[in-house]
């Protein structure tokens, strides 16, 4: 049986992508069964160029016919499929199914559910679980006027790990605030280190042009930044008002090959347990699961901002918002970088956060920054108004 390792994700811990095989209908010589692959990862999709799944047969089953899929090879049966949404986002889009006849069995099958089930989704970095049985799928039809129960359903329970996949980390975060100047930048290195061999050509120079080169391949080139990642996530502390707080949030492409279609930031903060407002990007609240700290998840807006563009030349591709969240009176506080984010992730991948010694801080000999009472703003709008009044 694969070891599930390292694929336990503390802010998605019942996240998974589960394969079902539903066998409805009977044949002379084996069956035909529905093949459902659904996402249920509350912000991780499965992104360009789809999934592909494969598995071992156990008896010399052959694949006669298939729908809604391509087989790629009759010996290994992997076919590939489409785009899985997240379930937190688009439930109604994260799963992809196909049809397909299996035969020679013979006249009197034993049937056996499949072995080694690997799933590809789009790269690797899934393992997948034994493929057992389980209670029959029931399914509506006819509007749901009638039940339909499958003959016999088996399923496969697979998760992501980054160890697995062995990618570098694809996105960073950097932090500022109103009240210092200071800038906390990503971590160097964060998602790898420029060569230093300069005849390599690892990123692009900023205000430079992406090579045009067959030798790149799929690779992804990015912008020559100290971090070195494709996306960098800021957060800046904007304003802070006598019951709310206003923070900037901007992802950023410095991936000069590659947009990021459908992504999303989910952040970890304990002020989501109030109410907070997105101006410009859709956002939902994710189960805590025992964390103290509340989770948001944050994505574009259909045909305005859910592209994040690839860089070029001129910019970096980004989006941006501007989020106003009302304040607990009773925890909120500017000192020791309370109002910063504890973590953060990019369409499922956890991005490197700065070390807390470097979070900028308040001025010196300032506990809290405390904002101007309404009273007093009143009291200043008067005043000004019977200057203006009196210099007529």
């Amino acid at each position: 049986m694969p070891l599930l390792v390292n694929c336990f994700d503390p802010l998605d811990p019942y996240g998974n992508i589960t394969v079902t095989f539903d066998i409805n209908q009977w044949t002379q010589d084996g069956y035909v069964a529905r093949v459902t692959i659904q996402n249920y990862y509350q912000n991780r999709r499965v992104d360009k160029s789809g999934w592909k799944l494969g598995w071992t047969w156990t008896n010399k089953e052959i694949i006669w016919s298939m729908s809604d899929a391509l087989p790629e090879n009759r010996t290994d049966n992997c076919c590939n499929g489409g785009l899985l949404a997240a379930w937190a986002i688009n439930p109604s889009k994260s799963f992809s199914s196909f049809k397909m006849k299996v035969g020679n069995l013979g006249a009197n099958p034993k049937l056996q559910a499949p072995l080694n089930l690997i799933l590809m989704a789009p790269g690797s970095g899934y393992t997948c679980g034994l493929v057992e049985d389980t209670d029959p799928t029931v399914s509506s039809d006819i509007g749901g006027k009638r039940q339909l129960q499958a003959y016999r359903t088996w399923k496969s329970t697979c998760t992501y790990s980054s160890f697995v996949a062995n990618q570098a980390p694809v996105c960073c975060v950097s932090l500022s605030t109103f009240y210092n100047p200071k800038i906390t930048s990503c971590p160097s290195c964060s998602c790898g280190c420029r060569e230093a061999d300069k005849n390599t050509v690892s990123c692009v120079r900023e205000g430079y042009p992406a090579p045009q080169s067959d030798s790149l391949d799929d690779d992804d080139i990015v912008q020559c930044t100290n971090h070195m990642c494709p996306v960098r996530v800021h957060w800046h502390i904007m304003k802070t008002y006598f019951t709310h707080w206003k923070v900037k949030l901007t992802i950023s492409n410095y991936n000069y090959k590659r947009n990021y279609s459908n992504w999303n930031v989910l952040v970890q903060h304990p002020c989501f347990s109030q109410n907070s407002t997105a101006y410009s990007l859709n956002s939902t609240m994710l189960p805590s699961f025992g964390f103290s700290d509340e989770v948001a998840l944050f994505w574009g807006i259909e045909y305005y901002n859910n592209e994040l563009v690839n860089a070029d030349k001129d910019q970096l591709g980004a989006v941006s918002t501007q989020i106003l969240l009302r304040k607990d009176l009773d925890s909120f506080t500017l000192g020791n970088g309370w109002a910063l984010p504890r973590r953060l992730y990019f369409s499922g991948e956890n991005c490197q956060m700065p070390p807390p010694d470097t979070f900028p801080m308040l001025p010196n000999g300032s506990s809290s920054l405390k904002p101007d009472h309404p009273f007093c703003l009143l009291l200043i709008y008067l005043t000004f108004k019977t200057l203006v009044i009196w210099l007529r």
